[in-house]
């Protein structure tokens, strides 16, 4: 067994360094678990919002509670004692209309232009809720209207509108030769068309900005919506979506049916290939383990060091602090002080040493930092200047030598260092 410089042994040392590792490898097992799950969970949120497809049907859904949804009129309609049916197949629509029942829907974008013509040549009465182009091209009722329009009244002789008052509608249309405009404004553009030229008869608002939860109650838009709905007493509310459709057509192909069979299993393969590696590989991995080398430095290279950097960054308030701290630190020794004393106490200790006035050196052991190379030199010189003059008063029996004789020099500050030691 040999000892280091710190007093330290060899055995201490391979001690320290064979310390066992702790017996936690549980952990980095959870920790790979962890990672695994949040891989799997991700995957399956992504594939989950990639193939559900997104809900048309929510706008004017009679059992829609939100905002676009039209459950308020519909329950306002059955406490008039009006039955509401709702469907949301095209299939079923026809076997619940009758003799008296009212068919109400929206643009139904996923079914075929003969469908919707078939479904509202079964009703005797239909309100088209939606004021789209391809609804006023298939009923022939008008075109649509450039431009906004303000508050307008029913101005039409169709007695079921009288009570309705005012409407602030969304949209405006012209109205064809045999279709009748209510609610219209000075350009004779109208909110409500009603066609009652043959044994049907078909109305169409833009119903999206009146008869919705959040706007039914402005103005006369539930009024309106009865005076529509309600003038029968069965409505059939049918309610169009993506997955009720009778379009048909060849399926676009995809990237999968596109690629070869076996660029799926190769790109497993990979992946496992990649987790078995990082698996093999991490395991060589284990915790940090904290040693004490038996490296000393010297006071002499931290004391260079920190003076090129100060030098180099030319921080002469930060060279002053330091310069500073070394002489109030050395003269407190001297003067029997203490290591906790401050640097106008030592101040007022060295003043009285040297039979000064009090307060004569509070500046130069503790006033404001020099703020050029110049004021730095002169701060150094007078600082050895104070600590030589404390050393003569401390020991008057000691000369100080004459920096113009060099044949005592050498002698003085041996025997200076030697008393200071």
């Amino acid at each position: 067994m040999t000892l280091l410089e710190d007093g330290s042994s060899t055995a201490e040392l391979e001690e320290s360094t064979a310390a066992p590792r702790p017996r936690g490898r549980w952990r980095r097992w959870v920790g790979w678990l962890v990672v695994a799950l949040m891989v799997i969970g991700g995957t399956a949120i992504a594939a989950r919002l990639v193939t559900t497809p997104p809900a048309v049907g929510a706008m004017l859904d009679p059992e829609g509670p939100g905002d676009v949804g039209a459950r308020a009129l519909a329950e306002i309609l059955r406490q008039q004692g009006i039955d509401v049916t709702v469907v949301r197949s095209y299939a079923e629509v026809r076997s619940h209309l009758d003799d008296g029942a009212t068919l109400a829907m929206a643009d139904p974008l996923y079914l075929t232009d003969e469908t919707v013509q078939a479904l509202v040549a079964d009703a005797p009465r239909t309100v088209l809720l939606s004021g789209s182009a391809r609804m006023l091209r298939l009923f022939r009722l008008g075109e649509s209207a450039v431009g906004e329009s303000g508050p307008v009244t029913a101005a039409c002789d169709l007695p079921e509108f009288a009570r309705v008052g005012t409407i602030l509608p969304g949209r405006m249309f012209s109205p064809s030769v045999n279709t009748t405009g209510c609610f219209t404004d000075q350009d004779e553009n109208a909110a409500v068309l009603v066609d009652y030229s043959s044994s049907q008869r078909i109305s169409l608002v833009d119903g999206t900005v009146l008869f919705t939860n959040d706007r039914l109650a402005q103005n006369g838009n539930a009024a309106l919506g009865l005076a529509l709905l309600g003038q029968t007493g069965h409505v059939v509310w049918y309610v169009p979506s993506s997955g009720d459709s009778d379009i048909t057509g060849e399926a676009q192909e995809s990237l999968g049916s596109l690629t070869p069979g076996w660029v799926t299993p190769a790109i497993l393969m990979l992946l496992l290939a990649g987790l078995a590696a990082a698996l093999w590989r991490g395991r060589r991995f284990g915790p940090l383990v904290a040693e004490t080398l038996p490296v000393t430095v010297r006071a002499s290279e931290t004391m260079h060091g920190r003076a090129r950097l100060t030098a180099k960054a030319a921080d002469a308030p930060h060279a002053a602090e330091a310069i500073r701290e070394g002489t109030v630190r050395r003269l407190a020794q001297r003067l029997a002080l203490g290591d906790r004393v401050s640097a106008h106490e030592v101040a007022d200790a060295a003043s009285d040493r040297l039979r000064i006035p009090r307060g004569s050196l509070q500046d130069l052991l503790g006033g404001p930092p020099p703020a050029d190379d110049q004021q730095l030199v002169d701060l150094a010189r007078r600082l050895a200047e104070l600590e030589d003059a404390v050393d003569a008063a401390l020991h008057p029996h000691v000369r100080t030598p004459n920096p113009d004789d060099p044949s005592r020099s050498g002698r003085n500050t041996s025997d200076r260092g030697e008393h200071r030691a």
